[in-house]
């Protein structure tokens, strides 16, 4: 009864804050723009054990997921497809919390519990993309396991490097086309009577239950469309499990049955819990959704995510060795740090490199020897060796403390940046909505580079897998395309003080959410393209690349024709990266033009002011990116290449500060929510 009072209270009070009027009964969700997530429940005392709870839930999800990742591409005998997708597993998983858990925090220690309009939608957007991934990577790898079970001799046909990656590449485009879908069809609603969402983040079912306007078309897709997405997978698993289970009764001796169910058993668990309480809350009527499916998406939501690690780690025996040497080569590069030895081997740098196949290690050699080495390990693996900043072993230490502290920061500033703005009912405009979006980016953005570049520091072998390349050149130009554009539309939105009597009509939160999305979805179809370019292309001589995979540098290593790579490259990319551009001229030239207008020094001042924390952003970003990618392949220089490539990277860094320090509203929101943690 307590909790039906509060949801009466809560209603009652939105209703009458939005000053609307009840002469039709209704009114229109789109006028206030927010929701009211309820949460798992609304007495005060379960608040802050909650909080505590899942704080810990999600800081053991992103330890232990991250722990698989670096485990996996630190150690060579793990590069292989089954733990190449789940390193991409345990990525989506750290997505997938990261979409819910982090605005649960917050709402526990709120008092209003809102959510914009357009922050609900993406959410929405985002919880569908990495949930369709995290069923699809599921059916990959019961895939792998029938492959390599019941088809042995046909396994690295089937599961080559390139098949995963193109697997990969597809799965996200299907998943991010299926969740455009859904959140188009649930934009185009009206809401009345009451803005409360029964649950702790915006999902379909509870968002479509406020809808005064028929939802028959969104269910009708919900059971026919988003049914086949989900089964199409777990019909793949099913049919993978039982080829698995006739090949198995095949062998006489009990032991090699056991063997042989052990190497599926991980995989078997997490499938078990992850689809049991996703049909248990999607397979019913839009009616019959009730308390109880909260319960049910916790387990696949969050408690999946977290138990993946620990079901994959403690039951597979490559990934304890994998963890154990992860944590014996942390244990020593601490120790190598506190030490004041002073006697170090002097390894030449690719020397060292080539340990990874050699039996032994050499102390010297000539150039000429050297390079012979490199070739022969080219030619024999299906990895590059990533050079890094510097290939002097000095300054290995200096740099990881250096990029771990630059990562950290980045992470933290735009964490802040978000949750600043989310708190901050008086920042749920279109200028913010676009800059949390930006700063979620960014740390996207900076995680696919920096982490392999810190593993590679404290690492001798400094090599990444031809799959693990192709990944990263992925998500590095999908993220890098998304913040252009982004950078983009803001511009518009500051465009739009040219004429501030339209600004709801042509800025509102709805045009902001489709302009993310359509910017979400260019972004990776242009990754695709890219990615599946390289794909084709064979490589020799050399495999060394000096900073990490992007496009240039190892199109610069293949031997075979890269001319149509290249026409793609300087004319596909062209329009990706300077049609927003253009926009952002065209904005700043329209900004100009209307402040000059402004007859006082003072007012010209004021109105530059506002726009010159995003034209600090936009020169940095646009100046680098220019200099790197808009030259023939020939003149790329090494030195200057990743001096310029580090500048657009570390952009992601400076952003927090140049959006904080230099705007009043962002200062508010800070202290707000720095105020809201100390009490």
């Amino acid at each position: 009864m307590h909790v039906l009072d509060d949801i009466k209270t809560i209603d009652r009070q939105c209703y009458l804050s939005t000053g609307a009027h009840k002469s039709t009964g209704t009114f229109n969700l789109t006028r206030f723009s927010e929701f009211i997530l309820l949460g798992l429940s609304s007495r005060p005392e379960d608040q802050k054990p909650f909080f505590a709870l899942f704080c810990i839930i999600y800081l053991v999800t992103l330890m232990g997921n991250l722990l698989i990742i670096l485990a996996i591409y630190s150690d060579p005998k793990l590069q292989n497809p089954m733990y190449f997708f789940l390193s991409i597993l345990s990525f989506a998983d750290i997505c997938y919390t990261t979409v819910i858990v982090p605005k649960m925090l917050m709402n526990f220690l709120s008092e209003t519990k809102t959510i914009a309009y357009a922050e609900c939608l993406t959410q929405m957007y985002f919880f569908l993309v990495v949930g369709n991934m995290d069923s699809y990577l599921l059916a990959a790898m019961a895939i792998d396991c029938y492959v390599a079970i019941c088809n042995p001799f046909y396994y690295v046909t089937f599961m080559s490097h390139r098949h995963c990656v193109l697997l990969v590449s597809f799965f996200l485009a299907f998943s991010c086309l299926h969740s455009l879908l859904h959140v188009l069809l649930v934009n185009r609603l009206t809401f009345c009577a009451s803005n409360v969402i029964r649950h702790f983040f915006c999902d379909v079912y509870p968002v479509l239950k406020l809808s005064c306007s028929s939802t028959f078309i969104n269910e009708l897709v919900a059971m026919t469309e988003g049914l086949a997405s989900v089964m199409a997978p777990f019909v793949c698993i099913i049919i993978s499990y039982l080829q698995i289970l006739i090949a198995v009764l095949k062998i006489p001796s009990a032991a090699g049955k056991r063997k042989t169910f052990s190497t599926c058993s991980s995989h078997l668990t997490v499938v078990t819990l992850f689809y049991g309480s996703v049909s248990y809350v999607y397979f019913q009527p839009l009616s019959s959704y009730t308390v109880k499916d909260r319960i049910a998406t916790i387990i696949y939501t969050v408690l999946t995510s977290m138990l993946n690690p620990f079901i994959y780690s403690l039951r597979n025996q490559d990934m304890k060795q994998g963890l154990d040497k992860l944590i014996n080569r942390i244990k020593s590069q601490i120790s190598r740090l506190s030490s004041t030895e002073s006697n170090r081997i002097q390894s030449p740098m690719l020397v060292t490199l080539i340990t990874r196949e050699s039996l032994y290690t050499p102390v010297q050699k000539s150039t000429k020897s050297r390079d012979v080495e490199i070739k022969n390990y080219s030619s024999s693996t299906s990895g590059f060796i990533l050079l890094g900043l510097s290939s002097n072993p000095q300054l290995e230490k200096p740099l990881f403390a250096v990029f771990l502290t630059m990562y950290l920061v980045t992470v933290v500033g735009n964490v802040l940046i978000i949750l600043a703005i989310s708190s901050d009912s008086r920042l749920h405009t279109p200028m913010y909505f676009l800059l949390s979006n930006l700063s979620f980016v960014n740390i996207c953005f900076i995680t696919v580079i920096v982490p392999k570049m810190l593993v590679n520091l404290l690492s001798e072998t400094k090599t990444i897998s031809y799959v693990g390349c192709l990944v990263q050149m992925y998500f590095f130009m999908a993220f890098g395309s998304t913040d252009s554009y982004l950078l983009a539309s803001m511009a518009i939105d500051l465009g739009a003080i040219c004429d501030p009597f339209h600004y709801d009509v042509v800025m509102n939160l709805r045009r902001s959410l489709l302009m993310l999305l359509g910017s979400c979805t260019i972004s990776h179809l242009h990754s695709l393209l890219r990615v599946l370019l390289m794909s084709r292309l064979s490589f020799c001589a050399s495999h060394v690349i000096k900073l990490f995979c992007d496009t240039q540098p190892v199109l610069k290593l293949s031997c075979s024709d890269i001319s149509s790579s290249q026409i793609v490259v300087m004319t596909e990319t062209l329009a990706v990266i300077v049609t927003p551009f253009l926009c952002i001229l065209f904005s700043y030239m329209w900004i100009i033009i209307t402040v000059l207008r402004i007859p006082s020094t003072a007012g010209k001042w004021k109105a530059f002011s506002t726009c010159g924390f995003h034209l600090t952003i936009v020169a940095l970003f646009y100046g680098s990116v220019i200099y790197v990618y808009f030259r023939p392949l020939s003149m790329l220089s090494a030195v200057k290449d990743r001096i310029a490539t580090v500048m657009y990277t570390v952009v992601t860094l400076l952003n927090p500060f140049i959006y904080s320090l230099r705007n009043k509203d962002m200062k508010r929101g800070l202290g707000k929510l720095r105020d809201r943690i100390h009490s």
